[in-house]
């Protein structure tokens, strides 16, 4: 008997411990609770109590969807799955469940999944502005931007004043415009010798998927000539965190060296920063060669740079160097710029060498440039005006100094191939 008694309360613990919990109560009262708790950092009990009340409502989609939206928030995106596939199966005319799917399914990092699951949601909500922005969406990260610039006109067409679409249009037509035009127009102003010297640029640019290429005149009015160089810098990608500047320049006037050509090696290191070092070498009566190398530092949205010049010559090196700030606001060509620098390089072609490449490039200088840039809404525009003074040691008067006053304007424009 003892032996029968100690057997039927073994079966009833075993089967009270067995037993899930199941939810008692009033299901709208908890959810309202569990979703306090959510929003107040406290996601796991909420968690906890959702589940809950599924045991006993399981079709209560409502809180089937904001579970699988707390678990799509934590990173959770195969469980958030799971309950966002049970809700369209049975209910698969609950359009915001569709959309919060896709979302989820983008933050999967799976576009072309989410691209299927937004044409099945379509075909049942034909032409719905929040679904085709989600299509365009899994198009660009499928690098199929002009098939999702296409998307987004459609539903343009639909929602003229859908806020989203128009800044992703803008930021899609911005990504494709791989091709800028640019003019630059700058003056120096002497203390004393010299007159106003001028400078100008023209520019073509072009980015490919091996990196940008820029063809650049430069033309300068000084010492009553006027004369033009031709060059190409290529910004060529190595692999990844690991880019080259490639440079050659050619003239056949003495305000230019006849030939330039140069080259660089940039590397991403690790606490946002990022090396450099390279040469520049100039053929004026001879060759003059430049060994270069700079540090820069992203810290939030400023950008610190640090850059130095070495020439080896006679009677000794010449050292100069400059500190460069940016400060970044809206977008990267929105900012106010700062330099400030000391000794003379002779990548600046203020003077004229006429074989005194040693004695110009040991003169001694300080400068200071103050700049701002700016772009229109849509980047299609970019202006910039930059304005600096520098104290800079005569060159046939060595311990004498004048002052020279500089001010540039800069204008690019971005377009498209078609």
């Amino acid at each position: 008997m003892r032996t029968f008694l100690f057997i039927i309360i073994i079966l009833i613990s075993y089967h009270s411990f067995g037993q899930k919990e199941v939810f008692t109560g009033d299901p709208d009262t908890a959810f309202e609770n569990a979703r306090e708790l959510a929003f107040n950092d406290q996601r796991k009990q909420a968690q906890d109590s959702l589940r809950l009340i599924l045991t006993k409502y399981p079709n209560y989609h409502d809180i089937r969807s904001f579970l699988a939206n707390t678990y799509s928030w934590d990173g959770d995106y195969d469980k958030a799955k799971k309950e966002f596939e049970y809700i369209l199966k049975a209910s698969p005319d609950r359009q915001n469940d569709w959309e919060l799917a896709i979302t989820n399914t983008l933050r999967s990092d799976a576009p072309q999944s989410a691209l299927d699951m937004s044409a099945k949601a379509l075909s049942l909500f034909p032409k719905n502005a929040d679904l085709l922005y989600l299509k365009a969406s899994a198009e660009d990260d499928l690098k199929e931007t002009e098939v999702a610039l296409a998307t987004l006109n459609e539903l343009l067409v639909i929602e003229p004043e859908h806020e989203k679409a128009l800044r992703f249009r803008a930021a899609l037509i911005d990504k494709l415009s791989i091709n800028v035009i640019g003019v630059k127009s700058s003056v120096d102003l002497y203390s004393e010798v010299f007159d106003p010297m001028q400078y100008y640029l023209l520019k073509y640019a072009r980015q490919t998927k091996y990196g940008s290429i820029h063809g650049k005149v430069n033309i300068n009015s000084r010492f009553e000539s006027t004369g033009a160089q031709f060059e190409v810098d290529m910004y060529p990608k190595i692999t990844k965190g690991l880019y080259a500047y490639v440079n050659v320049g050619v003239s056949n006037s003495f305000l230019f060296p006849k030939v330039r050509f140069g080259g660089e090696l940039y590397k991403s290191l690790p606490y946002s920063l990022e090396a450099s070092l390279g040469f520049r070498t100039l053929k004026y009566s001879s060759y003059t060669t430049i060994y270069t190398g700079s540090v820069g530092w992203y810290t939030g949205n400023s950008y610190w740079s640090l850059r130095s010049y070495v020439t080896p010559g006679e009677p000794k090196t010449s050292v100069s160097g400059t500190l460069n700030y940016r400060k970044y606001r809206s977008t990267a060509n929105t900012y106010f710029s700062a330099a400030f620098g000391m000794g003379f390089s002779p990548e600046i072609y203020r003077f004229n060498f006429d074989g005194n490449e040693n004695a110009i490039v040991n003169l001694k200088s300080q400068k200071l440039n103050l700049g701002y840039y700016f772009a229109s809404s849509n980047n299609k525009h970019s202006w910039g005006v930059q304005a600096g003074v520098s104290h800079q040691e005569i060159s046939f008067d060595p311990g004498s100094y004048f002052w020279i006053y500089s001010i540039s304007l800069s204008w690019d424009m971005k377009f498209r191939d078609k």
